[in-house]
This record gives C-alpha cells, sequence and structure tokens, in this order.
C-alpha cells in the first residue's frame, strides 16, 4: 500500500476540499391545504408562515 511521502499541510487539504459543495437548494411544496408554495424543507412557508401543521407566525400575503 503506497504511503504519503510527507504530511500534507492543514491549509493544502482545505483547498482541495473548497469546491466540494452542494449548490442545488433543495424545495418542496408547502403540504398546508390552499398553499403549494415553493419553500426549503424544514423551515417555516413564506407565505402562510405554517411549519409542520401549526401556524408559527403571521401569514405575508394571503
Amino acid at each position: 500500500m503506497a504511503l504519503p511521502k510527507r504530511k500534507q499541510s492543514k491549509s493544502r487539504g482545505r483547498k482541495r476540499r473548497t469546491h466540494w459543495k452542494s449548490n442545488l437548494i433543495t424545495s418542496i411544496n408547502c403540504p398546508q391545504e390552499g398553499c403549494g408554495e415553493r419553500m426549503r424543507p424544514h423551515h417555516v412557508c413564506p407565505k402562510c408562515g405554517y411549519y409542520k401543521d401549526r401556524q408559527v407566525r403571521v401569514a405575508l400575503t394571503k
């Protein structure tokens, strides 16, 4: 099995990993009846203000 000749520095290893990110932001339809707005999962809906079947904040637009 091959072994590295020298220890890789922390900055060199971190530079290699800088572009390893997920750029795609997932979104779902709001499960609240009558809303259906696109929203990020596990976040409050920006349109109706609901999170998991309860209203968390006042709705911005109706």
